[in-house]
């Protein structure tokens, strides 16, 4: 299934705010992405409803599998695409920027030889 990449920021940011703190909000969301909490509120909304998260009685939102698997996988590029970018010598402000942007259109293909070739080199 194709998730859109503001989906992905959503779900990466829920994950990244787990990680930090033990549990996330809409509120928490809202403040870390600069968004307003009712937009950050129909998103939720919308990947509550195709199953991605979880929100409990008390508004604390929990990734599912589905979500976190692809929470992870974006994660997991933004991290090494930002390494990458930093080892070529860009700023670590910049390369974070851009590596937001190149993980949601890279192929799998791709990502992997380049992660691949990235870690042979710093090992």
């Amino acid at each position: 299934m194709q998730i859109k990449e503001s989906a992905e920021d959503y779900l990466e940011t829920i994950l990244r705010l787990q990680e930090q703190t033990g549990h996330v909000r809409s509120v928490d969301i809202a403040h870390k992405l600069g968004y307003t909490k009712a937009s950050v509120s129909i998103a939720m909304k919308k990947l509550r409803e195709h199953g991605y998260i979880h929100i409990d009685e008390n508004g604390t939102i929990t990734l599912n599998k589905t979500g976190q698997d692809i929470a992870i996988k974006i994660y997991d590029r933004h991290q090494t695409l930002t390494s990458l970018l930093i080892a070529a010598g860009v700023s670590k402000e910049t390369a974070a920027k851009d590596a937001c942007k190149i993980e949601h259109v890279i192929s799998t293909e791709s990502y992997l030889c380049i992660k691949n070739y990235f870690n042979s080199k710093i090992v």
